[in-house]
C-alpha cells in the first residue's frame, strides 16, 4: 500500500489578517509615511486586505491645482522662490493627504523615475507638480502606462534631454542623443544585467553577468526618442525648442504630455533589443514609442528589476530571492492574466510573508530610514501642522539639515542607488545592500540629530509655523513607563529593546515636575523622550 501523501498546506494569506497594535504600526511605516494613532486603532479594527481596498479607492490628493493657486494668489508675486507652491502641497500631502497609501508609493516611484528640481529650471513652476501627480495617477495602475507618461513627461524630456532631441544627421555627424535611452533602460526597466524571474544574475559560461543591452541599443532606442516636444501649442517649428522651457509663465506647455512634431523624428531603421523598425520616409513617432516600449516592458527583466526595487522602497534592502520572484509572478500575471498591474504589485509587496511575519524576520532584514521619512513619520505621528495652512518647509536638502529633499535627487541615480553597499564595515563584510547609507555620513548624523531638537523644541518652517501636537503623550508625562511605551508603539512598533527603553526612561525620570513649573516640566520630558526614539538605532532600521 503506498503511502498517503502528504498534505497540501494553503500559504497563509496576510490580506484576511486583522493585526494587533505593533504589527498595525509596522504595516504602516512600510505603506504609509508612518503610524499614527487614529491610523492603527482603524487597522486593528480591519484587515490588512480590507486596509489596502479603502486606501485604493481614496481620490487622490493633486498638487497641480494647489501649486496653480498659490501662483494665482498675491504671495507668489513677490516671493522669489519659483517652485514654492509644489514644495509646500508635496509637504502636506505627504503629511496630512488622506491617501496615505498612494503618496508613499508616489514617493517611491520618484525616487525610481528621478526627476530632479535640482536641474529644472525654476521658470518650470507647474512641472514638477504635474509629474508627482502623474506618478500618484499611475500608482495603482498600470507600469506600461507609467512608462509612457514618465517618457512624455515634460519634466522628464527636460531633465534628460530627450524634450526637443533632434533626429540624427549623417551630413553633419549629428546623432540623436542617448540619454533618456540609456536611463529609461538602466534605471526604469531593465537594468543592466541579465535577471532570472527572482532578481538573481544569470551568468554566462565564464561565469560573469551578462549585459542586458549592448552601445548599439542604446544608439538605436535614442532614435524613438526623436521629435517630442512641448505640447499644448501647435506643433510648428517655432514652438520646438527646448529653451521655450525657460520663458516663464510657459502655460500648460509645462504640464501636458509632449507631442509629435513629425519633421524632427527619425526616419532611419532602429534596432533595439532585437527589435528593428524598419527605416520608413513617414515613420509615425507615436507607433515607434509603441513598439520601443512594449518591447521594454515586455522584456524578461522588468519584472524582477522593478519589483526589487520596489521592495527596497517600502519594506527591506535585501529581499530574499523568493521574495523577489513571489513579487514578480505577481507583475507577470495579477492573477486575471493582466501584467504590470501596479495595485496587485503594491499588494504582494506589502502582504509577502517576508513583509508580515516579524518573528521570521532575519537578522538582515529591514532597510535604514532615509531622513525625509523620518521627518514625515515624526510630523504624521504627533499631527504636525501649519498654523496658517501653507507648510512652508522649504528644502531640506542642506547637509546641514536633512542632508535630502523629495524630488530635489542630485542626479537620475537618486540621492542613493539601490545597489549600493557600503564599502567597509559589517555590511560590507556580509556583501550586503544599503542604499541609504550612501547619503549616510558622520555630517549627516549629527545634522539630523540637530534638525529634529530644532524641530521638536521649536518648530519648523518660515516662523516656526508647523507644530506638531504632543497632548496626548502629556497625559503621560508622569509615568515614564507609559510614556515610553506609547512612543515605542507609535514610532517604532515596539521595537526598541530593553536597554533603549531604560535610557530613555531614566531620562524622562531625571526632569523633575515641580508644583510651579508642572505644565513646562512635563512637556520637557515629552520632548526628550520623543527625541531619544527618533535617534535610537532601533528605530533607525526599519526591520
Amino acid at each position: 500500500m503506498s503511502p498517503a501523501p502528504d498534505p497540501v498546506i494553503a500559504a497563509f494569506s496576510w490580506s484576511s489578517y486583522q493585526p494587533a497594535m505593533p504589527e498595525a504600526s509596522r504595516f504602516l511605516s512600510q505603506a504609509t509615511f508612518g503610524a499614527t494613532q487614529p491610523g492603527m486603532e482603524s487597522l486593528t479594527a480591519s484587515t490588512y486586505g480590507a486596509w489596502l481596498t479603502q486606501q485604493f479607492s481614496i481620490p487622490q490628493s493633486l498638487h497641480l491645482p494647489n501649486t496653480d493657486a498659490y501662483l494665482a494668489s498675491d504671495e507668489a508675486v513677490t516671493d522669489p522662490r519659483q517652485q514654492v507652491g509644489f514644495i509646500r502641497s508635496m509637504w502636506k500631502s505627504f503629511t496630512a493627504g488622506p491617501d496615505a497609501l498612494r503618496q508613499r508609493v508616489a514617493f517611491a516611484l520618484s525616487e525610481i523615475f528621478v526627476a530632479s528640481l535640482s536641474l529644472l529650471s525654476g521658470h518650470q513652476r507647474r512641472s514638477p507638480s504635474a509629474y508627482l501627480d502623474m506618478l500618484g495617477r499611475n500608482a495603482f495602475g498600470n507600469f506600461r502606462t507609467l512608462i509612457e507618461d514618465v517618457s512624455l513627461s515634460p519634466a522628464m524630456g527636460v531633465f534628460l534631454s530627450h524634450l526637443a532631441n533632434e533626429k540624427e544627421d549623417p551630413a553633419t555627424g549629428r546623432t540623436a542623443d542617448e540619454n533618456y535611452a540609456r536611463e529609461i533602460m538602466q534605471l526604469f526597466t531593465i537594468g543592466l544585467n541579465q535577471l532570472n524571474m527572482d532578481g538573481t544574475l544569470k551568468r554566462g559560461s565564464d561565469g560573469q553577468p551578462i549585459d542586458t543591452y549592448t552601445n548599439a541599443d542604446i544608439t538605436g532606442l535614442a532614435k524613438v526618442f526623436t521629435g517630442f516636444s512641448w505640447g499644448a501649442l501647435p506643433a510648428i517649428e517655432k514652438n520646438y525648442p527646448a529653451v521655450l522651457g525657460l520663458v516663464k509663465n510657459a502655460g500648460d506647455r509645462e504640464v501636458v504630455p509632449m507631442q509629435v512634431y513629425p519633421g524632427h523624428h527619425s526616419t532611419s531603421e532602429k534596432s533595439f533589443l532585437g527589435v528593428t523598425i524598419p527605416s520608413n520616409a513617414a515613420a509615425d513617432a507615436m507607433s515607434d514609442l509603441t513598439i520601443a516600449l512594449d518591447t521594454l516592458f515586455l522584456h524578461a527583466n522588468t519584472a524582477p528589476f522593478f519589483s526589487k526595487q520596489l521592495i527596497q522602497r517600502l519594506v527591506t534592502s535585501n529581499p530574499s530571492p523568493a521574495y523577489v520572484g513571489r513579487v514578480a509572478a505577481v507583475f507577470v500575471n495579477n492573477g486575471a492574466g493582466v501584467r504590470g498591474d501596479l495595485k496587485a504589485v503594491v499588494s504582494a509587496v506589502l502582504l509577502d510573508d517576508e513583509a508580515r511575519n516579524f518573528a521570521a524576520l532575519t537578522p538582515v532584514a529591514g532597510k535604514l530610514r532615509e531622513p525625509v521619512v523620518r521627518l514625515i513619520q515624526w510630523m504624521r505621528a504627533f499631527g504636525a501642522t501649519s498654523a496658517d495652512g501653507r507648510f512652508l518647509m522649504g528644502r531640506t536638502v542642506s547637509p546641514a539639515f536633512l542632508g535630502q529633499s523629495p524630488m530635489i535627487a542630485p542626479s537620475v541615480f537618486n540621492f542613493f542607488r539601490p545597489g549600493y553597499t557600503p564599502s567597509s564595515g559589517k555590511t560590507a563584510d556580509l556583501n550586503l545592500l544599503a542604499p541609504e547609507a550612501q547619503i549616510t555620513q558622520e555630517l549627516s548624523v549629527v545634522s539630523y540629530v540637530n534638525f529634529m531638537t530644532r524641530a521638536i523644541n521649536v518648530g519648523l518652517g518660515d516662523n516656526n509655523d508647523i507644530q506638531p501636537d504632543f497632548s496626548p503623550q502629556l497625559k503621560l508625562a508622569d509615568d515614564p513607563d507609559a510614556l515610553v511605551a506609547n512612543l515605542n508603539l507609535l514610532i517604532t512598533a515596539n521595537q526598541l529593546g530593553a536597554t533603549t527603553k531604560a535610557l530613555i526612561r531614566d531620562a524622562i525620570a531625571s526632569v523633575p515636575i515641580a508644583t510651579d513649573t508642572a505644565d513646562r516640566d512635563r512637556l520637557n520630558r515629552v520632548k526628550i523622550a520623543v527625541l531619544m526614539t527618533m535617534v535610537a538605532p532601533e528605530y533607525l532600521v526599519q526591520k
